[in-house]
């Protein structure tokens, strides 16, 4: 039951962080594929011999984390309701 409380806390400061789940989960996954491209950079230039840090963590749940820590900016090209 303690994983279930969870997920609603979870939920609900998402709620506070965005407009809706839909936005927090595209936010979440443009970030999730810039970490993504940043690791696979590095192991592209990682040799056998060289010393690299690497997060290796999903790089989903390092976006969502990011994004609850409100460490994620973004902005509306168009925002909600705004006529062109």
């Amino acid at each position: 039951m303690r994983g279930q409380e969870h997920k609603v806390l979870l939920m609900d400061k998402l709620d506070d962080i965005t407009l809706n789940h839909y936005e927090a989960v595209i936010a979440a996954a443009k970030r999730a594929r810039m970490v993504n491209m940043k690791r696979l950079a590095q192991l592209e230039l990682m040799t056998e011999d060289a010393e690299v840090d690497i997060d290796y963590r999903k790089v989903t749940s390092i976006a969502l984390e990011e994004l609850l820590n409100n460490r994620i900016k973004y902005k509306y090209e168009n925002r909600p309701g705004d006529e062109e």
